[in-house]
């Protein structure tokens, strides 16, 4: 085929990918072997980030656009007048090796649209992935989607030549579902996150005993939720990712902003984008939840069903909780601490380590780095340059507003008027 039908494919089916935002490598250590190419435990130069804070690059693409469903929310419907295209397994295969060749990735992102059924495009990814890893002798990362509604067994291969899996929950709820994909049914997401949970708990048992077991999706598996496509609350959407933390050990969990693809009436208005902001939202309750020790009914309830888009959620629980504060530096243990708006968990263990020396006071807060103009009114310390504790919530959140940057303020300004 020649390279300009490459190109076209190429083009039509990386714009394709670009709604899925579960890309991330975290996790992975497959290391170099054999003289082969790649490896995914090197620095990168682009586009998805490690836990530890690496930048690495994907190529990141669709096998094919063609599919079977009609997904209200998804570009790739079948009703949706788009350009198709499909590759060929070799063809991936080559565009990989020779991409990496030149320093433009460190791996691969493969997903598809469903074409035939499950299995058979399910079939297709593995193939790409055992092709890379036994032929091509690839030892970069490899992320693949796992296909809603595939066999077991086709699981089980997928994660002995990926780093990754994942299966896209794509709409929070069961009943978000059924408005918007008629065809498809929650189990047929859920089947495969269970199967590949229970085959990492397996792998690693069995390698604890046989050392030479190969590793099983060593960097787990995520899923990913689009949000405003329904009529779903950020409590829903929190309750349902704490549902698949728990449940199905995910990795991570990420949240997509609904992107108008099509004039329906099921969906909102073309125009009606979900603004960045309560994406963010949502990742900072998401890392409450996973490192900073709070429980979801903590920060969203019947009481609060959604996020405040005017502070972080940290801010926004403490303004509702005064009567925890203020937090003595000097004393409070590191979950109290953790509590604090404007401190970080790095600043926690600081703020540790250092008053095993000597009382803290403002000028060291400042040295250690904390976000005084936040944490101040929250805290106390071996100082009273600056301590009002007769401000009500309403207040203090209005001074943090009034302090922060201007450039934060029309951003904020900009991003509450498409809310």
């Amino acid at each position: 085929m020649s390279f300009e039908r490459i190109r076209e494919k190429l083009n039509i089916l990386a714009d394709a990918a670009k709604y899925d935002v579960s890309c991330a490598s975290s996790g992975s250590t497959r290391s170099n072997k054999n003289k082969g190419l790649g490896n995914s435990t090197g620095m990168g130069i682009c586009h998805s980030y490690t836990e530890d804070g690496r930048c690495v690059s994907l190529l990141k693409i669709l096998m094919t656009n063609h599919c079977i469903f009609d997904c209200a929310y998804c570009v790739t419907r079948k009703s949706n007048d788009i350009p198709r295209a499909a590759f060929k397994i070799q063809e991936v295969v080559d565009l990989t090796l020779n991409f990496y060749r030149r320093n433009y990735i460190e791996g691969l992102f493969l997903s598809s649209g469903i074409f035939k059924s499950a299995d058979y495009t399910m079939e297709r990814l593995i193939a790409v992935a055992k092709k890379l890893r036994e032929e091509g002798n690839f030892n970069g990362y490899i992320h693949l989607k796992s296909i809603p509604g595939a066999s077991d067994e086709l699981m089980r291969q997928a994660g002995l030549y990926a780093d990754r899996l994942s299966v896209n929950i794509e709409v929070p709820t069961v009943s978000g579902l059924k408005l918007l994909a008629p065809d498809k049914k929650h189990e047929d997401f859920t089947k495969p996150m269970l199967k590949v949970k229970n085959e990492i708990i397996q792998y690693r048992a069995e390698r604890k005993i046989i050392k030479s077991t190969p590793k099983y999706a060593p960097a787990g598996q995520s899923t990913q939720m689009i949000i405003g496509a329904t009529g779903e609350s950020d409590k829903d959407i929190m309750y349902s990712a704490v549902h698949y933390y728990t449940h199905y050990n995910m990795k991570r969990v990420y949240y997509s902003g609904y992107v108008p693809v099509a004039d329906d009436s099921r969906l909102p208005a073309l125009g009606s984008q979900v603004p960045m902001l309560r994406e963010n939202r949502l990742y900072q309750t998401d890392w409450l939840l996973r490192f900073y020790g709070f429980q979801v009914t903590e920060i969203l309830n019947s009481e609060h069903p959604n996020l405040d888009i005017d502070v972080d959620p940290k801010l926004g629980w403490a303004l509702r909780n005064l009567h925890h504060f203020p937090v003595d530096i000097n004393k409070a243990d590191k979950v109290l601490l953790a509590r604090v708006p404007g401190i970080g968990m790095r600043s926690v263990d600081k703020l540790i380590q250092a008053r095993r020396f000597r009382k803290l006071n403002w000028e060291h807060l400042k040295r250690i780095g904390l976000a005084l103009n936040r944490a101040k009114y929250f805290i106390t310390c071996d100082s009273s340059h600056w301590e009002h504790r007769d401000l009500e919530a309403d207040k203090i959140k209005g001074m943090i507003l009034q302090n922060s940057s201007g450039k934060f303020r029309k951003e904020y300004g900009k991003q509450l008027q498409l809310f």
